[in-house]
């Protein structure tokens, strides 16, 4: 067998068998098949696609390209995963809610990928957080306080590891069987028992159209199906950034605050309701999904769901002082105002653009090897249906580039569409 053939066969639109599928993933993992390889095989996917099958076994083949946790021990453990988008710090706040409720979160998460920001960037940028602890930490890091969030830097899905960052730096992030694959081959080898999957689909998300999210949540679905994970997929709005920050710190502080009961904005309350009611059902710990939104709400207003947070950074290393005051986080260089061009309606704040533009700022990877500026990236006063008088400030940008921050702010005053 051989990868050249393999390469070969997806060019010219043809089905992979299960066995070459994982002679690519083997090969790919051991180093004995090239970056430049794999590049052509991903490339050759996102052109052709894959079928069904071929999806399902490229996923196995990824979920047990490495090892594959068995947290039996802690019971039932419900994962939550987001297909990605801007502003997304959902599990920065859903996850420490569902560990005071009862439920262990034993959690691996994701770098940014393409425009999409990622978990594991935005717990780095709190000083002292180490996203690498080994499994046994791991695991007793649940059991003392039951949540643990940690990196894919374990032995855990390594050639999706491999796949994830390459597919970043060749135009490769927006295709199903690829997102599908990834998702799924890492929730197999992370040890959840049920999982629910947040599918973003607008703008600045991967699927686009609505086809599109019910199309890869049909196929999550049937991958958890098959490998006996219980999986719900919830399909949610990405058209405007998440909240009204985007940017790791800017982020981490907005997930703190709303935490702490300062403010909820109604897309993040819609949201962690919606996947955190469905988490709650399938653990056996709300009756339905209204008793399950009350609960998630509950576990916020009491102040637990903050607890859990403080537990959580503490147990891996992170310096706690920063959640408990957010303004020792260091702030970017330049923070420059973004004002309305004229009096009307917020029609448009586009996710992407924004996404887009927050990697220029330094907030994302452009390629594979580039580090994280965790300062950068905007704060937003106004949404989507705000109505705004000239000049009024709509957010701030948040630079350590005086140039990029100006030519980001000309940009964006064309890109938020008001009328």
């Amino acid at each position: 067998m051989s990868i050249l053939d393999i390469i070969a066969k997806k060019r010219d639109k043809k089905e992979l068998s299960k066995e070459e599928i994982e002679f690519f993933i083997n090969g790919y993992t051991d180093g004995s098949i090239a970056d430049y390889q794999a590049a052509a095989l991903v490339m050759a996917i996102y052109i052709n696609g894959m079928t069904d099958r071929e999806i399902t076994d490229l996923t196995m083949a990824m979920a047990y390209s490495g090892d594959v946790l068995d947290l039996s021990e802690l019971g039932e453990v419900i994962d939550k995963h987001s297909t990605g988008g801007v502003g997304d710090k959902i599990t920065l706040i859903l996850m420490p809610v569902i560990a005071a409720l009862g439920i262990p979160v034993a959690k691996m998460s994701g770098r940014g990928l393409g425009f999409t920001g990622g978990t594991i960037d935005k717990l780095e940028s709190i000083p002292g957080y180490n996203t690498g602890v080994d499994i046994d930490t791991f695991i007793r890091n649940v059991k003392r306080c039951g949540i643990a969030l940690m990196g894919q830097t374990l032995n855990l899905a390594p050639a999706d590891k491999k796949i994830y960052g390459l597919r970043d730096t060749i135009s490769c992030t927006d295709s199903i069987p690829l997102i599908a694959s990834s998702i799924m081959s890492k929730k197999i080898a992370a040890g959840a028992n049920k999982i629910v999957i947040d599918v973003t689909c607008g703008s600045g998300a991967f699927m686009k159209n609505k086809e599109d999210a019910e199309n890869l949540a049909s196929i999550m679905t049937q991958i958890g199906k098959l490998s006996g994970k219980e999986t719900v997929c919830i399909i949610t709005d990405m058209n405007e950034p998440v909240g009204y920050s985007v940017g790791n710190t800017l982020e981490v502080i907005e997930a703190v605050d709303i935490l702490k009961n300062k403010y909820m904005p109604k897309d993040v309350k819609h949201i962690i309701e919606e996947l955190g009611s469905n988490m709650l059902v399938l653990a056996g710990k709300a009756e339905d999904i209204q008793d399950g939104k009350s609960k998630i709400m509950e576990a916020i207003q009491s102040g637990r769901a903050y607890v859990k947070l403080l537990e959580l950074v503490q147990n891996q290393g992170g310096d706690i002082s920063y959640i408990e005051d957010t303004t020792k986080f260091e702030s970017a260089k330049y923070v420059i105002p973004i004002e309305a061009s004229k009096n009307g309606t917020i029609t448009e704040l586009d996710a992407y653009e924004i996404g887009r533009l927050s990697c220029y700022l330094g907030a994302g990877r452009q390629r594979k090897e580039d580090s994280i500026n965790p300062k950068v990236g905007f704060t937003f006063n106004k949404k989507v249906g705000d109505t705004v008088q000239y000049k009024d400030i709509i957010g701030y940008i948040y630079a350590d580039d005086e140039q990029k921050a100006y030519e980001v702010k000309e940009q964006l005053q064309q890109d938020i569409m008001i009328d």
